[in-house]
């Protein structure tokens, strides 16, 4: 959900390489729009955050899964000289910086930001000028830029999290509520807030639309005094912002509701982490199963997926892949 998630702390001995290879990630989606070298950069920059000491050398890093010989050369290059060709050129690169700029905010993708640079909008300033381009989901994210900006501290999310279970619980004790995210993954600062909710009279079998719309629709309702805007409602997921009192900053906030046959799966895929998930549905195949957020299907000899195997816990997935079991604060991958 967020605009910039970054997988390394400060604290990680490989920091500085996964911040550049994020900047070359997010260059890649935003500007060059090419996925695969954005999945690329992320995935390399992710399995260096979660190594233990400092990598010495391209050569070290090459033996890393999902490192290969360009990005371990690019390493090579920042050890000797402390910074990366390609990243001055992007920073010399003013198109590149506007659009990088404005797709930091919520709503604005590479080719609105594109079309806006087209336009001669270069920075946060020259958008507030033109908010009759903007369509209700990219001026709310313009209203909060600052906001969204800062990141969350934990203590804030668990506040939130008392508050809205609270409210939620309140109404109706029935609904099953979890934060997901890095927060499960239990880190110190988030980007986002990201909702799963679940009721045990929201089934796939008979379940009709508007029944999960309108208890989607009386959740936010009762939200009231933490919700303080809304991007959008659907008929399972809500996009809004929050807002824990009055001297803390305004936090993005999304709320899915999930039939409770399918929360398990969904709980584990918007955990994480995206390096962990491909790990886990990678396994899953090898052991005759597709997974994904959904279901967890067993592989019929024809390779066509059959019937979802009944999920009552987390557990229950790794259990039938024959994976060993990970707590979420083990999924930093």
């Amino acid at each position: 959900m967020s605009k910039r998630k970054n997988p390394c702390e400060s604290t990680n001995p490989n920091a500085e390489f996964c911040d550049f290879l994020m900047e070359l990630a997010e260059y890649e989606k935003n500007v060059s729009r090419n996925i695969h070298k954005y999945n690329a950069y992320k995935k390399a920059a992710s399995v260096l955050a979660a190594q233990p000491k400092k990598i010495e050398s391209g050569k070290e890093a090459k033996k890393l899964d999902g490192i290969g010989d360009k990005i371990s050369k690019k390493i090579d290059e920042f050890i000797q000289t402390g910074k990366l060709r390609k990243i001055e050129t992007i920073h010399n690169d003013e198109k590149a910086q506007a659009i990088s700029m404005l797709t930091r905010v919520s709503g604005v993708g590479p080719v609105k930001a594109a079309e806006l640079v087209k336009d001669g909008i270069i920075t946060i300033k020259d958008l507030k000028n033109s908010k009759q381009l903007l369509n209700h989901h990219q001026l709310i994210g313009l209203k909060y830029f600052e906001d969204f900006e800062k990141k969350i501290p934990r203590s804030e999310i668990q506040a939130i999290e008392n508050k809205l279970k609270a409210l939620v619980i309140g109404f109706d004790s029935n609904f099953t509520i979890t934060i997901c995210g890095s927060f499960r993954r239990g880190k110190a600062e988030s980007g986002d807030i990201d909702v799963l909710a679940t009721h045990p009279s929201l089934k796939l079998e008979g379940a009709k639309k508007k029944h999960g719309e309108t208890m989607l629709k009386r959740l936010v309702d009762n939200l009231e005094g933490l919700i303080i805007d809304v991007i959008s409602m659907g008929d399972t997921k809500f996009m809004g912002v929050c807002r824990l009192s009055d001297d803390l900053p305004a936090r993005r906030l999304d709320i899915r509701l999930i039939p409770c046959e399918q929360y398990h799966c969904a709980v584990l895929y918007f955990t994480g982490s995206d390096v962990f998930n491909k790990t886990m549905r990678t396994h899953a195949l090898e052991k005759g199963f597709t997974l994904n957020e959904y279901y967890l299907r067993p592989m019929g000899s024809t390779g066509v997926p059959g019937e979802p195997v009944p999920i009552a816990s987390e557990e229950d997935i790794f259990d039938y892949i024959e994976y060993p079991y990970k707590k979420p604060e083990e999924r930093n991958l």
